[in-house]
């Protein structure tokens, strides 16, 4: 998947560099345009549970299955540990979405607390739905250490909705560029003269 990917990045500098040298085979007249979904490639930020997700996550690697590069793992004990602060800076730092992933509920190495990440999961959802985030962007998946197969495809799904979602342009959030150099994503002045409007 990152070799293909690479490759069509690579094509697309190519088509750019003859548009810009005048060696186009194409008539002047039609242009080369990218669209949104081309360029777009999603950062999403994964919380996996030590003795479950983490292991599928491992499983799905040995086993050379394929998924998206565009998740980065962040090993916690258990997923009873994720604080929705956690989930929040993770988004506001750049991420465009985030996976929770935990053992299936009654199979918690501590006992009842991927009871608790389904509660906080849930009040999280509504939390970033009131601040303008689409709920889609968080989502929880159970996964134990032999469902590498499963974690892979959640993974290429949430990666896929994501890039149909595009961007999250989050005001005030730090946002990666292309060049991987941090930018911050500044709001616009009708949202936020509205939101003085709604203060006063």
């Amino acid at each position: 998947m990152f070799r293909s990917q690479s490759l069509s990045q690579l094509s697309a500098q190519s088509i750019l560099r003859d548009q810009q040298s005048g060696n186009n085979s194409e008539s002047d007249g039609e242009k080369v345009e990218l669209t949104m979904s081309e360029q777009f490639e999603p950062t999403i930020i994964g919380f996996t549970c030590n003795w479950c997700s983490y292991r599928a996550a491992d499983l799905a690697g040995t086993a050379r299955m394929k998924y998206p590069p565009n998740i980065r793992l962040i090993r916690l004990m258990c997923s009873g540990r994720l604080d929705p602060t956690f989930v929040l800076k993770a988004l506001a730092d750049g991420a465009d979405a985030v996976m929770i992933t935990g053992c299936h509920p009654g199979e918690c190495h501590y006992l009842e607390q991927n009871y608790k990440t389904m509660r906080r999961f849930l009040l999280l959802r509504r939390t970033i739905a009131q601040m303008g985030i689409e709920p889609q962007r968080v989502q929880l998946v159970w996964a134990s250490a032999a469902e590498g197969a499963r974690l892979a495809k959640k993974i290429t799904e949430l990666v896929e909705e994501v890039r149909a979602l595009g961007p999250l342009n989050w005001p005030g959030r730090v946002a990666l560029g292309n060049n991987g150099h941090a930018a911050v994503v500044e709001a616009p002045q009708q949202e936020m003269s509205q939101r003085e409007e709604v203060a006063a």
